[in-house]
């Protein structure tokens, strides 16, 4: 059964339909659209700051989720997939965007829409990056513009999630 914790009196929000998976760790300051998704050994940890997240995200095994006391929020849109393995600390990520496996956003990093982080990309604290764009590498620069093609996987992947979910009930 998954853990869900009160913390500091606050106890996580979920949305309609949401699943979070046996062994997944959601506690604190956590408010939760409808038709999220956490999955195995993923951590959404609001101890410390809030962390709010918006509809149709799934935010996939080994995920860590957290932001920075009195600090930096986390705050995340709607269809977005946090791949394996990532890690979002204290940041904004808007609506539309994937977030690759094993990438990490830091404090008051802010993703624009339509944009990939590409999988092992490490975005400095404080980077903007623009919406409909690809960033990749260490540290994350701009390589291109997001393709129709892969805002379509964006699309894609934000749908299949809850079907994925589907399965484990």
């Amino acid at each position: 059964m998954a853990l869900i914790k009160t913390v500091r009196g606050f106890t996580p929000k979920f949305g309609n339909e949401c699943f979070v998976a046996d062994n997944a760790t959601v506690v604190g300051e956590v408010v939760m659209g409808d038709r999220c998704t956490v999955w195995f050994n993923a951590v959404v940890r609001g101890d410390v700051h809030s962390i709010t997240i918006g509809n149709d995200t799934n935010i996939q095994d080994g995920a860590i989720i957290h932001c920075t006391y009195q600090k930096a929020k986390t705050v995340i849109g709607n269809n977005v997939s946090i791949a394996h393995s990532a890690i979002v600390h204290g940041c904004t990520i808007h609506d539309d965007v994937l977030v690759g496996m094993g990438a990490i956003i830091m404090d008051d990093a802010v993703i624009g829409s339509n944009s990939v982080i590409a999988a092992g990309a490490v975005v400095l604290p404080g980077t903007q990056v623009e919406p409909g764009s690809t960033y990749a590498g260490t540290p994350a620069k701009r390589i291109k513009d997001t393709s129709e093609e892969m805002k379509a996987v964006i699309q894609r992947t934000a749908r299949n999630y809850p079907m994925y979910a589907e399965w484990y009930k």
